[in-house]
């Protein structure tokens, strides 16, 4: 199945292609419409505590919903939605080290886990490509550029550490509109955190991202970051929960939900 082919699909389509291993790459550009969104997955004995450092960061931990204690089911993002099977990839941590990077995790599942799903900068992205503004990390069929800044979240408990942020370069007029738009969806990383100048937060080289892939950035453009879900696995490795798993960076669930849904105009 080609790309184009899968832009088209509904997120319900894109799932039942996910579980059955016929789509494993990133989901930038993807259920055009609909919301995407991180994944944070935690025994109930952790799930507390990174509630809390959610709630102290909604800037790049917006909560989009939390499962019930062993379910691995949210039928409020979406009907037939499996956490366990529909993602392309995901990541497991032990003791904050990461062990594996299975594309299922049905066999990990265990009836103390909570998942936590966090609002992605990929929902917004269609709303800025209806608007004209480009898209590097999609044009060039990459995945989207992620950093560690220098800039420390609110600690809660264990769980502490820096602001990850997608990068997208852009020309000054369209920096200026993205901004606009994006202020629209605070529940999924809202307006950009910072433009320009990435050296002020702590970013020297661009073309070395932390996660996903580096860009080209034209001599008329400067670079706009958001904040990104990323974030909570910096602060995983901090707190060094016995097991925790996420989806890998650029990879995430695809929900029922829609992206009006999330506008506040």
């Amino acid at each position: 199945m080609s790309v184009p082919l899968f832009a088209s699909q509904s997120p319900a389509q894109l799932r039942q292609a996910i579980r059955h291993g016929v789509w494993r790459k990133e989901t930038s550009g993807l259920a055009a419409g609909f919301v995407q969104v991180n994944l944070v997955i935690l025994p109930e004995q952790d799930a507390s505590e990174f509630h809390r450092f959610c709630q102290k960061n909604p800037k790049p931990c917006p909560l989009i919903a939390v499962s019930e204690v062993g379910n691995p089911f949210i039928p409020a993002l979406g009907a037939d939605l499996d956490i366990r099977s529909d993602v392309p990839r995901y990541k497991v941590f032990r003791d904050g080290e990461v062990l594996a990077e299975p594309d299922d995790i049905t066999d990990l599942w265990r009836d103390d886990l909570v998942t936590f799903a966090i609002g992605c900068s990929f929902t917004f992205e269609h709303s800025l490509i209806e608007n004209g503004i480009a898209i590097r990390h999609i044009e060039q069929n990459r995945n989207v550029p992620m950093y560690r800044t220098s800039v420390q979240t609110a600690q809660s408990g264990p769980f502490h550490g820096p602001l990850v942020v997608t990068m997208r370069p852009m020309k000054a007029a369209d920096a200026i509109r993205a901004i606009q738009i994006t202020s629209r969806f605070p529940g999924v990383h809202g307006a950009p955190v910072h433009i320009g100048d990435p050296a002020l937060i702590g970013i020297f080289d661009l073309s070395r991202p932390d996660y996903g892939d580096a860009v080209d950035i034209h001599d008329d453009e400067l670079p706009v970051f958001w904040a990104c879900g990323v974030t909570p696995q910096a602060a995983l490795s901090q707190a060094r929960p016995a097991l925790c798993i996420t989806h890998a960076p650029g990879h995430m669930l695809m929900t029922d939900l829609r992206n009006n849904d999330f506008s506040i105009l």
